[in-house]
């Protein structure tokens, strides 16, 4: 079996350069080098992930733990043979799976007896995959394309069949196994669930229209959380945006499913949005504790109910439909869908009827509209201008890498967040703005407790953690900076709201961050 060592070597070399076609081809070459049973558990501790994410687990290692493990590990190495990259994931795995009364001290065991098995080198690699930080500019996109190198199979296979399954490390070993016979095997399956195709933002209908050949389907943006609900006869599953499956929590989505929806075999996508008394929309996190609920799931359904909205269908009998245009797809969802569960639609060419919609929308509680063009097909966890997001205010999800201690009303909490960008190029976040303003008191102590455990480091008045916590920050503008290495920073920033349906990896890019940047000059002038 390999040595982790070679492993953590691999990362320390891609630490030490920029080039992306350095760090392909080396990786590349080292999945070469291993056995079909380790490319898969190779890969994930490459990029930092531990386990693949449609089986993301938390391992529940706080710094507290951490420290506790690294200063009870006795000195020297207490094994001479070398610790495998299986040895270290099975050891992960044990740690997950770690549960109950005493779960603490028993993780902590776990990890003492990994790191003391371990030299210098790998102890460093090891605690980079625990926080979450590996900082040696790896991404999704540069494994997939080292996938591709390393087995000869064209990058758009790879990256396609990637899309299907959220597996990494299944799509190495396939592509480096079975070649591109292998992949091109993999398509759309139900009971599997694929990533959500993704929207640009828009601040402009006109942008939408123009995109999109001048005429466009306007959807109500619902303030809920997406998910693609799978059917075959009697069986059922309902998963999240992150792959999870929430069928559990969700019985009056089963229902629906079972005895609405008039056919046997499909895959539909839509919005559970969580409704008040009068059916108006309940806040987002409302919703959440929807999500999390696995005891008391009627009880928690009678408080808090849902109401369902559709705007895709992905598979319909035995046929997928991911490359069919749109309204191909729509025209099919309403023949098995009554029309109370269809997002709410207009197809137009007029700006101004547009922005009525957007108004409409608004006034009933949503958050705005989606711009879909008519010929578009489904692209699985892609971002592309077939779609558009449009709100009313400047918004972006964003993580939490660290956090001031309040002061006066606020003291005693963490409550002035550093709120972060994904950067493509880096592999890295970066700060691009900082707030305290848009939670409650009670949000306040919750957001306390929750980043103190995931704490990686702490000075007198700032405690660093792990990028975990998505939040949907609401802001007035983006201002070059000379403060954040990024160059910007978020003006008059607040949090809307935390986005537990999302994981680190769905946060806005600094891209994104540029582009809304230089699209705040289109109706102003500029210093040069």
């Amino acid at each position: 079996m390999e040595p982790f060592l070679s492993l953590a070597k691999l990362c320390e070399a891609l630490e030490a350069t920029t080039k992306r076609n350095e760090k392909v081809a080396m990786i590349g070459n080292f999945l070469r080098s291993l056995s079909p049973d380790e490319v898969a558990l190779a890969v994930p501790l490459i990029i930092g992930w531990i386990f693949p994410e449609a089986d993301s687990k938390p391992l529940e290692l706080g710094y507290t733990i951490v420290s506790s493990a690294l200063k009870a590990r006795r000195q020297g190495r207490l094994i001479e043979a070398p610790l495998t990259i299986k040895a270290v994931r099975e050891v992960f795995e044990r740690i997950a799976d770690v549960k109950g009364p005493g779960s603490q001290g028993r993780k902590k065991a776990l990890l003492e007896g990994l790191l003391a098995q371990s030299t210098e080198l790998e102890r460093k690699w090891i605690l980079k995959n625990i926080f979450g930080e590996m900082q040696h500019g790896v991404n999704e996109g540069i494994m997939l394309d080292a996938i591709a190198k390393a087995s000869g199979v064209p990058e758009e296979l790879v990256h396609r069949a990637y899309t299907f399954t959220g597996d990494l490390g299944k799509i190495a070993t396939i592509a480096l196994s079975d070649g591109a016979v292998g992949l091109s095997k993999i398509g759309l399956e139900l009971f599997r669930p694929i990533k959500p195709m993704l929207a640009e933002m828009s601040y402009d209908i006109s942008e939408a229209l123009s995109e999109h050949g001048g005429i466009t389907a306007f959807e109500y943006k619902f303030d809920g959380a997406r998910i693609q609900i799978h059917r075959k006869g009697s069986k059922v599953r309902v998963f999240s945006r992150r792959l999870s499956d929430v069928t559990e929590s969700l019985p009056e989505i089963v229902e629906i499913a079972l005895n609405e929806i008039s056919a046997n075999e499909y895959i539909v996508e839509g919005e559970a949005v969580a409704m008040d008394s009068s059916s108006k929309p309940l806040p987002f996190q409302d919703l959440m504790r929807r999500f999390r609920r696995v005891k008391e799931v009627e009880e928690k359904a009678s408080e808090i109910p849902l109401r369902l909205y559709l705007f895709d269908i992905l598979r319909l009998g035995e046929k997928s439909l991911i490359d069919e245009a749109y309204e191909e797809r729509w025209n099919l969802l309403r023949k098995i869908c009554p029309e109370k569960y269809l997002a709410k639609r207009l197809i137009t060419s007029d700006p101004e009827e547009a922005m009525a919609f957007l108004k409409e929308a608004i006034e009933a509680g949503h958050e705005g509209l989606m711009a879909k063009a008519l010929s578009s097909p489904y692209y699985p966890g892609k971002r592309s201008k077939y779609w558009f997001k449009i709100k009313p205010f400047h918004r972006l999800d964003l993580v939490i890498v660290a956090a001031d201690w309040g002061y006066g009303r606020r003291r005693g909490w963490l409550s002035d967040y550093y709120l972060a960008a994904f950067d493509q190029v880096s592999g890295c976040y970066e700060l691009v703005g900082k707030t305290f303003k848009g939670l409650k008191d009670e949000e306040f102590e919750e957001m306390t407790k929750r980043l103190l455990s995931l704490k990686v480091s702490e000075t007198e008045h700032t405690v660093a953690v792990k990028p975990e916590v998505v939040v949907e920050v609401a802001f007035n503008e983006i201002q070059r900076s000379p403060r954040y290495r990024s160059g910007y920073a978020l003006r008059f920033a607040r949090i809307v709201r935390i986005r537990d349906d999302k994981s680190p990896r769905d946060v806005d890019t600094l891209e994104t961050v540029r582009r809304l940047y230089e699209a705040q000059f289109e109706h102003k002038g500029r210093l040069r």
